[in-house]
C-alpha cells in the first residue's frame, strides 16, 4: 500500500531535534552515560550528539540507521537488510564477507559490546543514543579508533510506568510494542520489561518471483531489566536482551532499480541472547567500586543471490554463471570490567584530582561456515583483549582542569580455516588522552585534547595472497580537538562547536579487486598515511515558547597523503571512502497548540566514494522529514513521514562488470536507501 496522496495532503514529516521536548520548551540537560562517570552533555569535553526517545518516536525510527543522519560527520553502509556498518569522520568498515573483522567504531548496548554486530541496534524502549566522535581509547580501547555509538535503555523507576505503542506504515509495515516498569519490591527491587515486533514487506519488488517481500523485515526485540537496591551503598543491575531478526536480503539489480530478478533471494538473520550484570558499590566516602560482566551469543545468517538474476538466464546462455553465497556465523562475546573511582574523600593532591583505575577483559569467538558457488570456507577467529586503564582529572585552578588518561591493552588473536591458514598473533597496544578543560563560567566550556586511538592488527584469509600479506599491523591515530560548548540567552540557546585534526599511521585499508566475472580478491593492508580534519557544530534554540529551531553541520576533509598498495593506484589526495565533505540537518519544532506539535527537518550529505578500490560515487542528497503529533490525556497519535519527496540515494555501492547485455563493462551498482515512507503511530503512557 502506498500513501502518496495522503502524504501530499498532510505534508508532514519527522523531527530531527536531538534534545528532549518539555511543555515549556526549555532546553534540558542531557546526561551522557558513555564516559567513566555520567555527565551532562554540555560538560562533556568531546564532540558528541545525543538523540533521545522523543526523536526516535517522532520519526517512527526502528533501528539506529534511521537516526544517524542527525549526527554530523557520521555515515552508514548497508549491503544488508539494515545499515550495519558505521563510519565516523570518514573512518570505519563498510562490509564483512569471509574475513574476520576488527571494527573502528564501537557499538555498545546497555554495556554489552556489539561492535561487530550492527544489526542489533534496534530502538524500541531505548532512552538515548549517544554518538561520540574521535578516538575513545582510554575508555573503550581497540574498538573505538573512530568513535563509539552507545545505546542506553529506559531505566526502571520506583513508579509504575507502562508504554504501549502500535503503528501502521506503507509497504505492509506494522509494529506492536509494550513496556512495563516499576517496583517489584517497594524501595528494594525495580524492574522493566519490554517486547516489540516490527514487520514490513520492504521496498523491493521481485518481478521474477512476483513477490514484494523478498527484502522484508521481521524483527522481534525483548529487553528485561532488574535494579536491586540492596542498601544505600550497593546497587546491582541486570540487563537481558533477546533479538530474533529474520529479514530478507534482495537489494541489488542490474539497472539499479527497486525491481529484482533474483530467483534465490537471500536472508539477513540474527538470533541473539545477551546478559549484563553490573554492580555499583560505594565502598567508602573515598572509593566507589563498579563491575560489569556480560555475555552474548549470536547466530547470524547472511546470504544473497550472487548473479542477481534467475536460472533461466544462465540456462539460455544470457548470463555466465548462476551463484549464491551463504555466510553462517556464530559469535560469542565474554566481557568483564572492574574499576575503582574516587569519591569526595578519595581525591588526590589535596582534593583536586578525581581518578579512575580499572581492568577490562573481552573475549570474542567467531565461527564462519561459508557455502558458496565461488568456493566454500570454514574458519574460526578467537580474540582476547586484556586492558589496564586509568584517568586523572586534576583541577589546576577553579576553572582549569587537566585530564590525563592511559590504556594499555594486550591483544591476542587465533585464526584458522579450511584452506590451511593457521595464524596466531599477539601485540601490546596503548592509547590515551591529554586534555585541558576551561570552564569560562557556568554557561561556557572551552576544551582541547590530544588523544591517541588504536585498532589492532588482523588477518586476511585469502590463500591466494603471498604469505607476507596474510597479516596486517595495528593502526594508530593521533587526534587534536578543540571545542566550545555554551548556553546563551538565559539558557534558550545551546551551541556546541568543535574542530579536529587526525593523523592516521599504518592505516588499514581494504582493497577489493575484480579477478573475473563475479569474483573478487579482497585484502586489507597497512597501505597509507592519512589526514582527517574538519568541523562539527550543533545549535538548538528556543526562539519563543512555541518555536524551536535546530541545526547540525559537519565538514570533513579525509584523504590519504601517501598510499602504498600495488593493487590500488591513483587515490592519493582523493577523499577516503564513505567520507562526505559535508553532512547537515536543519529543522524546527512548533507547538501549534498545547496538544498539537509539528516537527520538520531536512538532512543530507555530500557525494562520497563507495570504496577505496574504485572511483564510483554516490550522489549528494537531502531528505525532507516531518511529523504531526497530537496528545490527549495519556494518548499520543503521531503522523510521520520520512523522505517525503522520494529522493533516491545510495547506502552501498560497487563497481564491476556484471551485465552480459553490456559486455561486462565496469558499472556502478548501488543499494538504494529507504524511499518515501509515511506512517501513523499510536502510543499510550501510564
Amino acid at each position: 500500500m502506498k500513501l502518496n496522496t495522503l502524504s501530499l495532503s498532510i505534508a508532514v514529516l519527522l523531527s530531527a531535534n536531538a534534545f528532549a521536548k518539555t511543555s515549556e520548551h526549555d532546553l534540558p540537560a542531557m546526561v551522557v552515560s558513555a564516559d567513566f562517570r555520567p555527565a551532562i552533555a554540555l560538560e562533556t569535553p568531546v564532540s558528541l550528539t545525543t538523540i533521545n526517545s522523543d526523536v526516535i518516536e517522532s520519526r517512527g525510527a526502528q533501528h539506529v540507521e534511521d537516526i544517524l543522519n542527525l549526527a554530523p560527520n557520521v555515515n552508514i553502509s548497508a549491503g544488508a537488510s539494515r545499515g550495519q556498518f558505521f563510519q565516523i569522520r570518514g573512518i570505519g568498515e563498510r562490509s564483512q564477507f569471509s574475513s574476520p573483522l576488527n571494527p573502528s567504531v564501537g557499538l555498545i548496548i546497555d554495556g554489552i559490546d556489539f561492535s561487530r554486530t550492527g544489526g542489533a541496534a534496534t530502538l524500541f524502549d531505548i532512552e538515548q543514543v549517544e554518538v561520540l566522535r574521535g578516538p575513545q581509547g582510554t575508555r573503550f580501547g581497540t574498538n573505538a579508533l573512530a568513535g563509539v555509538i552507545n545505546l542506553q535503555s529506559k531505566q526502571p523507576t520506583d513508579e509504575l510506568d507502562i508504554h504501549f505503542e502500535t503503528g501502521i506504515v506503507e509497504y505492509g509495515t506494522r509494529s506492536l510494542g509494550l513496556a512495563i516498569g516499576g517496583p517489584v519490591i517497594e524501595d528494594t527491587l525495580l524492574g522493566r520489561l519490554s517486547i516489540h515486533s516490527h514487520r514490513s514487506d520492504g521496498y523491493m519488488d521481485n518481478d521474477f518471483l512476483n513477490r514484494s517481500n523478498t527484502q522484508d523485515r521481521d524483527e522481534l526485540t525483548a529487553r528485561g531489566q532488574l535494579k536491586w537496591l540492596i542498601n544505600n551503598d550497593l546497587t546491582v543491575d541486570l540487563n537481558l536482551l533477546h533479538l530474533n531478526i529474520d529479514n530478507g536480503y534482495d537489494a541489488f539489480t542490474l539497472d539499479n532499480s527497486r525491481n529484482s530478478l533474483s530467483d534465490e533471494p537471500g536472508q539477513d538473520t540474527q538470533h541473539t541472547n545477551a546478559i549484563a550484570l553490573k554492580t555499583d558499590w560505594r565502598a567508602s566516602s573515598a572509593v566507589q567500586i563498579q563491575t560489569a560482566t556480560s555475555y552474548s551469543k549470536s547466530d547470524i545468517v547472511y546470504s544473497y543471490d550472487g548473479d542477481w538474476g534467475f536460472v533461466g538466464q544462465f540456462a539460455a546462455g544470457l548470463f555466465p554463471y548462476s551463484a549464491t553465497e551463504e555466510f553462517k556465523r556464530g559469535r560469542e562475546n565474554y566481557g568483564f570490567e572492574l574499576k575503582a573511582l574516587s569519591n569526595e574523600d578519595g581525591r588526590l593532591f589535596s582534593g583536586r584530582s578525581e581518578w579512575v583505575i580499572g581492568v577490562n577483559f573481552l573475549m570474542q569467538n567467531e565461527d564462519l561456515d561459508l557455502s558458496s558457488d565461488f568456493g566454500d570456507l570454514i574458519n574460526e577467529y578467537e580474540t582476547e583483549n586484556i586492558s589496564l586503564f586509568a584517568q586523572l582529572d586534576t583541577k589546576l585552578s577553579q576553572k582549569l582542569t587537566l585530564i590525563t588518561g592511559l590504556r594499555i591493552e594486550h591483544f591476542e588473536a587465533d585464526y584458522k580455516d579450511s584452506n590451511g591458514i593457521d595464524i596466531d598473533t599477539n601485540e601490546v597496544l596503548f592509547g590515551g588522552k591529554l586534555g585541558l578543560n576551561f570552564q569560562i563560567n557556568d554557561d561556557h566550556l572551552l576544551y582541547t585534547s590530544l588523544s591517541r586511538g588504536y585498532k589492532s592488527g588482523g588477518i586476511n584469509n585469502n590463500d591466494a595472497l603471498p604469505a607476507s600479506e596474510l597479516e596486517f599491523d595495528t593502526e594508530y591515530m593521533w587526534t587534536l580537538e578543540t571545542g566550545v560548548k555554551s548556553l546563551w540567552l538565559e539558557g534558550d540557546l545551546m551551541t556546541s562547536i568543535s574542530i579536529f585534526y587526525s593523523s592516521r599511521r599504518d592505516a588499514q585499508v581494504k582493497s577489493s579487486v575484480p579477478v573475473g566475472i563475479g569474483a573478487f580478491e579482497d585484502s586489507v593492508t597497512n597501505a597509507a598515511k592519512g589526514n582527517n580534519y574538519g568541523l562539527e557544530a550543533e545549535i538548538d534554540w528556543s526562539a519563543t515558547d512555541d518555536i524551536r529551531l535546530f541545526t547540525a553541520v559537519g565538514l570533513l576533509h579525509a584523504s590519504f597523503d601517501s598510499y602504498e598498495n600495488p593493487r590500488l593506484v591513483g587515490i592519493e589526495d582523493r577523499r577516503m571512502a564513505h567520507a562526505p565533505a559535508y553532512t547537515f540537518t536543519v529543522g524546527t519544532e512548533v507547538a501549534i497548540s498545547p496538544s498539537l506539535t509539528f516537527n520538520a527537518n531536512v538532512e543530507g550529505k555530500d557525494e562520497f566514494y563507495f570504496s577505496n578500490s574504485h572511483n564510483a560515487e554516490s550522489n549528494s542528497y537531502a531528505l525532507t522529514n516531518a511529523s504531526l503529533e497530537y496528545r490527549t490525556g495519556d494518548w499520543t497519535m503521531t503522523l510521520w513521514g520520512r523522505n517525503l519527496f522520494d529522493k533516491e540515494y545510495a547506502t552501498r555501492g560497487f563497481f564491476f562488470g556484471n551485465n552480459p547485455a553490456k559486455g561486462y563493462v565496469g558499472e556502478n551498482y548501488i543499494q538504494l536507501g529507504d524511499p518515501h515512507v509515511v506512517g501513523l503511530s499510536l502510543a499510550w503512557d501510564y
